[in-house]
């Protein structure tokens, strides 16, 4: 009994092929997915022309970007609850109606206040469709298909960022600032369609209770802590409205934490995180999110603000990291399903660490090129580490509590990737400083991103090399934070994976040996 089940269970993960219907609801929830992930960074690249169209200040602008994060933090905590209690399938339909509603408005606005309400609107729906993804595809898959899967819903996750500057680029160059929302209602027509056709109805849990409490003391937290940390990006962290809402928002999530601990039906139950797999690769997923999304902000601003690279040339130089997770990640997706998923991370983050390593000696002269193939280095690293640790922890918990793990895992994501991104912007603003002090002075405020921002092509030219050694500097921290996520990667690395004996959807999730 020690030997033989493990060995038998595991030549179905290996041989059990994915049916064509699998493969169908997977691109069909993959348009939502898309979808989402690209409204977060295609925004970026027309900062500038919203700013110029409504006479509006850089600052207020800003706020295109932060009110969507913050709609996404704030929905997150729901989605596990409301698919639950209303079907994965309503909540996932509901959520491309929300966001395409808020696409439109968003198109349409005529002023820097009502183009932020609406974006808040959609960030309302694109919160819920990550989630619900996850929840759909982890039941229709299966435990020993789910790694080949999440491998493939993992592609548009990495390269939609790469993408949204690009595209971002060409439709605010040659079209219209509004195409960058309109152009998700033709595609979010699509999607509906074919999830109102393709998806099952499952069956919603009606006798379970949303925690209230739970939900006061989460969502909340999230978004005050998520709005501390974006404003840390411009005044640091020494300033109060940069640390007053981190620490309530502290306050508020851990107060959830001994909330969660103590209820007996928590909006997430963290009890399914503490002393188990799933817990080991939360903690992988939340370092590596940190770093590794910390790291991808200064890559393209580096290409634009050093090099005079535009956002369109940018974008183009991110293409190879793009590609290199592309191919990783359908191999990470069948050895996860053949091996299990716990040693993937920790071959991952390694050429995460190669990859990002250059970047740290970069001055104003460092061959595009060269960047570039160690960009697709950091791809190859991405496509081994992301989705395997999330498809662990999905893995790792019962049918009936997928969701609310998804939901977790997401929060995770995005709360890693706001403080990632506010620790890397507060160094890269203080290399700024110290580099180039007073050269910076009237050029914007504090000298931190905005100075960079405003700068002409001939200001550019004449701080390049200083410029360029604050962003080595602040390359040099994103590297140690991308090697200090290696160390749980490696504990998780240790740990046995014994896959479930029936492969078949719905089954048993894999046990997970001590």
């Amino acid at each position: 009994m020690s030997s033989s089940p493990p060995a038998r269970a595991a030549a179905p993960g290996a041989s059990d092929p994915i049916d064509r219907d699998t493969w169908i609801v997977a691109g069909v929830v993959m348009i939502g997915a898309v979808m989402s992930i690209l409204d977060t960074t295609i925004i970026n690249v027309a900062i500038d022309r919203l700013a110029s169209d409504f006479d509006s200040t850089i600052t207020t602008i800003q706020w295109v970007v932060t009110g969507y994060t913050l709609a996404l933090a704030a929905v997150i905590p729901l989605t596990g609850w409301a698919s639950d209690r209303f079907g994965t399938k309503r909540i996932y339909l509901w959520s491309l109606v929300l966001f395409m509603a808020g696409s439109i408005l968003s198109g349409l606005a005529w002023s820097a206040g009502s183009l932020i309400f609406f974006r808040v609107l959609q960030g309302v729906g694109g919160g819920m469709i990550m989630p619900a993804v996850m929840t759909i595809m982890t039941k229709k898959a299966g435990p020993h298909r789910m790694g080949r899967v999440m491998g493939a819903l993992g592609v548009p996750m990495l390269v939609a960022p790469i993408v949204g500057p690009v595209l971002g680029g060409w439709l605010v160059d040659d079209v219209s600032w509004r195409w960058i929302f309109f152009i998700n209602v033709p595609i979010g027509i699509v999607g509906f369609v074919g999830a109102l056709k393709v998806l099952e109805t499952d069956r919603p849990q009606g006798a379970h209770k949303l925690d209230w409490i739970g939900l006061l003391l989460l969502s909340p937290g999230l978004t005050v802590l998520i709005f501390g940390l974006a404003e840390s990006s411009s005044d640091g962290f020494g300033a109060l409205k940069s640390w007053g809402p981190i620490v309530v928002g502290a306050v508020l999530v851990a107060a959830f934490l001994r909330h969660s601990w103590t209820t007996k039906e928590p909006l997430i139950d963290i009890r399914t995180f503490v002393g188990t797999r799933a817990g080991a690769a939360a903690g992988v997923f939340l370092l590596f999110s940190i770093s590794f999304f910390g790291a991808l902000l200064l890559v393209p601003l580096y290409y634009q603000s050093v090099r005079g690279e535009s956002a369109l040339g940018s974008g183009l130089l991110l293409i190879p990291q793009g590609v290199g997770a592309m191919i990783t990640m359908p191999i990470a997706g069948r050895l996860t399903d053949r091996y299990g998923p716990n040693r993937l991370a920790a071959f991952g983050i390694p050429l995460l660490v190669a990859g990002m390593a250059p970047f740290a000696f970069v001055d104003a002269d460092t061959p595009l090129a060269l960047l570039a193939s160690f960009g697709f280095v950091l791809g190859l690293g991405m496509g081994l580490s992301m989705m395997p640790t999330m498809t662990a922890a999905m893995q790792a918990v019962p049918p009936q509590a997928i969701a609310r793990t998804s939901t977790a895992m997401n929060i995770i994501r995005q709360s890693g990737a706001s403080i990632g991104t506010a620790i890397v912007s507060v160094i890269l603003a203080s290399n700024i400083k110290d580099r180039l002090g007073s050269k910076l002075e009237g050029a914007g405020s504090g000298g931190g991103f905005e100075a960079v921002h405003g700068l002409s092509g001939a200001q550019r030219e004449a701080i390049a090399e200083p410029l360029a050694s604050a962003f080595g500097g602040t390359f040099a921290w994103a590297v140690a934070l991308l090697a200090l996520a290696f160390l749980p990667a490696l504990g998780m690395a240790l740990m046995r994976f014994r896959p479930a004996a029936d492969a078949s959807p719905g089954a048993a999730p894999p046990v997970f040996a001590e």
